[in-house]
């Protein structure tokens, strides 16, 4: 079971390390205004939604949170990182590294219906919900005229066509 964390955990933090180079290094920030929007409403649907526990509720250590705390969210914020990473992979021409998110998407996905970490719709809606709200970061940055930088790998890259551009 602990392999199973540490492998998790590592999945996280590559879609959060990806995320941030996107919108540090390379200046495209969809992928992190469409993260941030996921995990708001995400967390808005939890409180929201959550119901008190009955009084005679008893918890473990094993509970989380720890206690007589009701705790819930709705979607898979997991699943729901990755879909969207994977979308800006490919939005930019990483095909081989999106269908490697992919997999592992799909094993996380596995693990965690055998291990009973979610329920199933949990897991289809944050794949869903990582579809709409990319398209949601679109819109928004296109709403505000912004460049999204969704036609550049990255910043070298954006380098190499202006200096190609101005020889030819």
């Amino acid at each position: 079971e602990l392999s199973l964390l540490v492998m998790r955990g590592v999945f996280v933090a590559m879609q959060a390390a990806y995320i941030l180079w996107a919108v540090l290094a390379e200046q495209r920030p969809r992928a992190a205004i469409a993260t941030l929007m996921m995990f708001t409403c995400r967390g808005l649907l939890g409180c929201s939604t959550q119901l008190p526990l009955p009084a005679e509720f008893l918890g473990s250590g094993m509970d989380f949170p720890v206690g007589n705390v009701s705790f819930f969210l709705f979607y898979s914020g997991h699943v729901a990182g990755a879909v969207i990473a994977s979308i800006d992979m490919r939005r930019v021409g990483r095909r081989r590294l999106a269908v490697l998110y992919d997999t592992l998407n799909l094993l996380q996905f596995v693990r965690l219906l055998a291990c009973r970490g979610h329920y199933t719709i949990d897991l289809a809606v944050g794949v869903g919900a990582g579809l709409v709200f990319d398209m949601l970061a679109g819109w928004y940055l296109d709403s505000k005229n912004i460049d999204s930088g969704d036609n550049r790998c990255c910043s070298s890259c954006q380098k190499a066509l202006v200096s190609q551009k101005l020889t030819s």
